[in-house]
Parts: structure tokens; C-alpha cells; sequence
């Protein structure tokens, strides 16, 4: 981890509670909570699809003051079973989240999410604005294809032109007019070892991508048969059914079920996983939001200067809650 990180973060600490919760299908999903069992709640949402949770993400909240819930979505992480794609959709997710409140006895929560996590922050706010207090939002993907295109086709590309080289490799040539597609077909195909070859490329790329500077740590980690597999099929799952929305606008169609809920939206200027327009795109449709543009940053929460806005965003926020 970036050494200046020390002095942005909270202290580490640890759960008081984890487990799994069944949610249907087979699914498991683990949660953990943490820091002060009587304060105000807030979920953190991971990215991917298919990310799974990061201790790291423990220390963006002041345990001394927040009731931290954490939890892997399914087939991700810790949840079981494991990169399942069965009944593995945007909404089955959102209504793991409300039911996770609802084991858990939290009548209202500060929902926080990045990148993926952002969209799955929206997605539930505007099913369930009921119980959301406050939205804080990082790095915003509203799965529009422009967006995917962008990642997975061309654009992205050009700007790492070394690592694309890497992450089309394994795909035949025939097959590069779509390589979305291409990946969807390989990780399904029922080859272990070729399944393997490709969720490591496809979450290689996306971790040597997701910082203003080069972040060894992190694609070794993107890299690992523990996460490379839950992410690249999960993500390639999502990708192909455009995020399981009636249309591709229906986050921001939908942000008027949502505008009276204090939110924060922060994004890095050189984000090139997650293009700064959507984030204007959003911020346009909810005038009432608070957009925070972080200079010298990229798409990764854990950028000094967007870990700083995160941690800036939840102590304004817990004071409104106070």
C-alpha cells in the first residue's frame, strides 16, 4: 500500500461479527461488520462485478463512530459458491442488500460504493431509497455500452497500448471484432486450463489499469486464481446482458426516485477504466449532488487523493447523521 495511505486511513480493526447469509439458489453470501455495534450504519459495496471485498476498504470509515457493514456479493470473495453465475444478476444483488439489512436489524445506512460498487449503488437506492440515508459514489460505470466499449474495444486502449498488446493475446484474431464476446465464450467453455489463461488476462488488465501510476501490488492480486476467475466471468456475465437494465440510460433515467438523498460523487481525472463523463453525465441529472473531481488520480479507491475525498465524504456525512 501507497506509505502516504498511513496518514489518510483509519486504524485497522476488526470484525465483531461475520458469517454467511443464504439468499437463495445455493448462494451464500459472506458479511462482516465492525466498529461501534450502536452507530449510524454504513454498507460498502465492492467492485466488479465479481470483485469481492478488501480489508482495505475497513479503513476508509471511522470505526469509533460507524457501524461498518461490509460483504462479498455473490459468487465473489468469501461468498459461496464460488465465480457462480447462477441467478447471479444486478437485481438478485439488490435485494441481497436489502435483505442483509434486514438480518442485520439496521433501519437505515449510508450506502457507499465504487466503480462497480457505484452502479450497485444506484441500482438499490432507486429500488429501495427508503432506507438510504446518504450515497457516497466513486468512480461512476453506469454499464452503457459506450462505456464498455470503451474498456473492452477501443479507446482504453490507445492509452495502454503495451498492456492491450497483452490482453488480446490469448484471444484468435478472427475473434478481436468483439472481444467482449470472445472472453464470455472462453471462460464458459468448459476448458479449465483455457478458462484460466483468460480470467487472468482479463482481470490483469483491468488492475494495470486502474491507477495514474503503475501498481505492481495490485495486478499480482487482479492476477491470483483466488480472484482473477470470480472477477472475469462475472464481469464477462454482466457485460454481455448490458447490466441486466430494462434500457442502458435506466440509472440515470431513474435518478428522480433519488435526488432528495444527501450524496457525494467522486472521481479521478485520468480515470480510464471509468471515463470521467459518466460521472458528469450523473452529476447532470442530480444537480443536488456533490461532484469532486480529484486532479491527479485514475479509477483505484486507494489513490491518495481519492482515498482523501472518501474519507473527507463519510466525516461530513457523519456529522449530518450525528
Amino acid at each position: 500500500m501507497d506509505p502516504r495511505l498511513e496518514h489518510i486511513l483509519y486504524p485497522a480493526s476488526e470484525p465483531f461479527d461475520r458469517g454467511w447469509l443464504a439468499v437463495g439458489s445455493g448462494h451464500e453470501i459472506y458479511y462482516e461488520q465492525l466498529g461501534r455495534r450502536d452507530g449510524p450504519a454504513v454498507v460498502f459495496l465492492h467492485g466488479g462485478p465479481g470483485g469481492g471485498g478488501d480489508v482495505n476498504a475497513r479503513r476508509l470509515f471511522d470505526a469509533s463512530r460507524w457501524r461498518i457493514v461490509l460483504f462479498d456479493q455473490r459468487g465473489a470473495g468469501r461468498s459461496r459458491p464460488f465465480a457462480s453465475l447462477v441467478d447471479n444478476t444486478t437485481w438478485h444483488l439488490v435485494e441481497d442488500i436489502e435483505r442483509l439489512r434486514r438480518h442485520l436489524g439496521i433501519g437505515r445506512w449510508l450506502v457507499f460504493g465504487g466503480s462497480w460498487g457505484s452502479t450497485l449503488a444506484l441500482s438499490y437506492a432507486e429500488t429501495h431509497p427508503e432506507p438510504v440515508s446518504a450515497l457516497v459514489l466513486r468512480g461512476i460505470f453506469l454499464v452503457r455500452k459506450k462505456e464498455v466499449d470503451w474498456f473492452y474495444q477501443q479507446g482504453a486502449s490507445e492509452m495502454f497500448p503495451d498492456r492491450w498488446r497483452e490482453f488480446i493475446a490469448p484471444i484468435p484474431e478472427a475473434e478481436r471484432g468483439d472481444l467482449l464476446a470472445a472472453y464470455h465464450r472462453g471462460l464458459n467453455s468448459g476448458d479449465p486450463g483455457r478458462e484460466r489463461e483468460l480470467a487472468r488476462s482479463w482481470s490483469v488488465w483491468e488492475g494495470a489499469t486502474s491507477s495514474l501510476l503503475a501498481n505492481p501490488e495490485r495486478e499480482k492480486t487482479f492476477g491470483a486464481d483466488s480472484f482473477a476467475p470470480a472477477l472475469a466471468r462475472i464481469e464477462t456475465h454482466y457485460f454481455v446482458n448490458r447490466g441486466f437494465f430494462r434500457a442502458e440510460t435506466q440509472l440515470l433515467d431513474d435518478v428522480g426516485r433519488i435526488r432528495h438523498i444527501p450524496a457525494v460523487i467522486i472521481h479521478g481525472r485520468y480515470d480510464v477504466v471509468c471515463p470521467l463523463v459518466s460521472a458528469f453525465d450523473l452529476a447532470a441529472r442530480w444537480p443536488e449532488a456533490e461532484l469532486r473531481v480529484v486532479p491527479d488520480a485514475g479509477h483505484a479507491a486507494f489513490e491518495p487523493g481519492i482515498a482523501a475525498e472518501l474519507v473527507a465524504a463519510t466525516a461530513r456525512l457523519m456529522q449530518d447523521a450525528s
